[in-house]
Order: structure tokens, then sequence, then C-alpha cells
């Protein structure tokens, strides 16, 4: 039936298989985790606008982190856990409602490289040239690196959803738990050539583009600290750098086994699964594996811990 259909305004999502004994469970799952991302996320946001000695160029990029990760996560979670408490009969998604879900989505996927790209140059001049950090890192600089961060975002996901609504469309199914731009041009009558050639090129150019310049500026940190004879900063690049790389890890390779099982219908659950990585799985390890280990945030939340205990009931 679903070859009769034309241009529908009303999608079916094919969500989560869960077994009827591990509905509740799962949505529990769920529901933990989202509050986990919302608390740790907002939690950190409010830590670093509110303590006056975080006011620094890499706290103030790093705060794009978890904003991105509260964002992206709230577009697809809320929804996620809603469909599986539904029959599968019933897990129904408007046209306007699924192309908005879709742009959400990889205007957050798209950000969280350029925002770790953005922080990546933060570190390489704290690392690689100390002595002009404050004259480079100026408050105009932290503005341009966040609004290119966030408009090349814009950019690049704009053109990929405009060439995927002007398809016609002849199918209703959405064989994913959420909308995305890869499951919406499936649903096309029409040839969609030039959306897998922009589709592959703009997936390569993300990946790509954030995976050189990571390569690239950790390179040349490796390489300061290998001629420098500083301990001080060895550890303290050992200890940034390498946070930011394990997180960087993770979303890279979550996003790249995402992308790649799209192309083979026969791994479809393993695609769930690592289209759901890509959210739960930076959105709870960013605040513990990045923020968390930073020093003085964490002497900040100790302080702020010790504080309240010594405070009369």
């Amino acid at each position: 039936m679903d070859n009769l259909t034309f241009n529908s305004p009303v999608f079916q999502l094919e969500g989560l298989t869960v077994s009827e004994q591990n509905l509740y469970p799962t949505f529990l799952f769920f529901l933990v985790f989202y509050l986990l991302i919302m608390v740790s996320n907002i939690g950190i946001i409010l830590l670093i606008t509110m303590e006056r000695s975080l006011h620094e160029p890499m706290y103030i990029l790093f705060c794009n982190l978890p904003f991105n990760d509260v964002f992206g996560n709230s577009v697809v979670v809320p929804r996620i856990m809603m469909d599986i408490i539904r029959p599968t009969s019933e897990r129904y998604i408007s046209y306007a409602e699924c192309v908005t879900q879709a742009f959400c989505y990889h205007i957050y996927t798209c950000a969280s490289h350029t925002i770790l790209m953005a922080m990546a140059f933060d570190r390489y001049v704290a690392i690689c040239n100390p002595l002009h950090y404050t004259t480079i890192m100026t408050t105009k600089m932290i503005a341009k690196l966040t609004a290119s961060a966030w408009g090349v975002a814009l950019l690049l996901v704009g053109i990929l959803l405009a060439l995927t609504i002007r398809l016609n469309r002849c199918g209703t199914r959405i064989a994913n738990p959420f909308c995305d731009n890869a499951s919406l041009f499936k649903l096309s009558c029409e040839n969609p050539y030039i959306n897998n050639v922009y589709g592959l090129t703009y997936t390569a150019a993300v990946l790509g583009t954030s995976l050189g310049s990571i390569v690239v500026t950790y390179a040349k940190i490796a390489s300061v600290c290998l001629t420098s004879k500083n301990k001080s900063l060895n550890s303290k690049a050992l200890k940034t750098c390498s946070t930011h790389l394990t997180v960087y890890l993770i979303m890279w390779l979550s996003g790249f086994i995402m992308v790649t099982l799209h192309r083979f219908s026969g791994y479809a659950e393993y695609r769930k699964g690592a289209a759901l990585l890509v959210h739960i799985g930076p959105g709870i390890l960013n605040p513990l594996i990045y923020a968390l280990q930073s020093t003085e945030i964490r002497n900040i939340m100790l302080r702020i811990l010790h504080s309240k205990k010594l405070m009369p009931l």
C-alpha cells in the first residue's frame, strides 16, 4: 500500500522493536538516561554561567557542547519514549514534524563536530602559543568561533533538507526510531541521485574536515609537548587533550557506523543502536569525561557540595 501513497501528510515510524515484557523497563531506561543528560548538562551550563572564575575561553566554548547535547536529546529521546509505549500501528508523525525533527537532528550531529573543532583551536593556541593566548582568544574571537560552529551547521543542513523536501513521496514508513534525512529521501518516488551525492559529500566533508583538523591540531600539540621540557605544560596538555579526543572518537565512530549501516538494509537494528548511541553516549559522557576532568570545575563542585553539608538544617 505504501507505493500507492503520494505525498502523504502523515508517516508511520517503525521505532524500536521491544517485546511486551521489556516495554516498561526499556521506557524506564530511556527516562533515567534522559534525566541524567538534562541534569548533568544543564548543571554544567549553569555552573559555568554563574561562576566568574570559569568565564574563560575554554569553558565558554565548552558551554556550546552541553547546550547542543540538551538540544539534540530533547528533539529525539522524548519522542522515542512516547513511541515505546504505543503499539507499532499507532506510531504516526506528521510530515512537518518529521522534517523538523530531521533538521534538528542533523544540526545536532553537525554542530557536535564544528564545536569540537572550535575547542581544538582553543587548545592549540593555549598550548602551542601560550604567550599570545589572551590576545588571540578575545571575546570577539570566541563569538566568531561560536557563530561559525553553528552557522556552518545551519547552512550545510539547510541545503541537505532542502534537497529532500523538493522530492515527491511514494512511501509512508520511516524505518528508523526517529526522522532523519536518509529515511526521508528513501520514501521518494523520484531518483534521489542528487540527494545521495550531496549527502555523501556532506558526510565526508563534516567527518573528514573535523577528523583532519583534530589530527593536525593534536599532532602540533604533541610536537610541542615532545620538544618542551615543561612537565606542567605536558601534564595539562595530556589531561585536556585526552578527554577531548575521547569524546570526539566516541561521537565520530558512532556517527560513521550509523551512516554506513544506512546503506545496508539488512543491518537495520544495528543502525538503530548506532543512531541512539550518537545521542545518549555523548550526552552522558561529555559532562563526565570532559567537564569533571577539569580541576577548576571539579573543585568548584566539591566546594558547593561541601558548603551544603555545612549549612544548618
